[in-house]
């Protein structure tokens, strides 16, 4: 069998194509992208200098280094209602279905799993549930 007469460059010329123009077309996306950022910064700037500003009051305009921070708005917790025990009863009974659907991977998985499922029928099982 002879070898292939053809240079490499030659047999995967699609190739060689594709990687130039996606190339090509990443690099125009990122200095467009780069020079719209800097037309912005350059319009906020001349926006800026157009305000005629009181001499009275004058505030410095943050700087694009230093965001400006407003304190955290907090809500006050909301106490929520206690979940009837029937209905914990029936959460539990539906996770417990659903980790009986699981299959483990390994042996360690099989006995971390087998232990929630014992616990989640001690719960099921038991007159009154706990009160966290």
């Amino acid at each position: 069998m002879e070898p292939p007469k053809e240079s490499v460059a030659q047999r995967y010329k699609f190739v060689w194509r594709f990687l130039l123009i996606s190339n090509l077309a990443l690099g125009a996306y990122m200095f467009a992208r780069a020079r719209k950022k800097d037309t912005s910064v350059v319009e906020e700037t001349k926006a800026a200098a157009k305000v005629p500003s009181s001499p009275i009051t004058t505030v410095a305009p943050p700087t694009p280094d230093e965001p400006v921070f407003s304190p955290p708005i907090t809500e006050p917790v909301k106490a929520l209602q206690p979940i009837p025990e029937d209905e914990q009863r029936e959460l539990f009974k539906w996770i417990l279905e659903e980790k009986r659907k699981i299959n483990p991977k390994d042996p360690g998985e099989k006995r971390r799993i087998d232990e929630e499922k014992r616990i989640l029928k001690q719960f099921i099982r038991a007159e009154s549930i706990p009160k966290l």
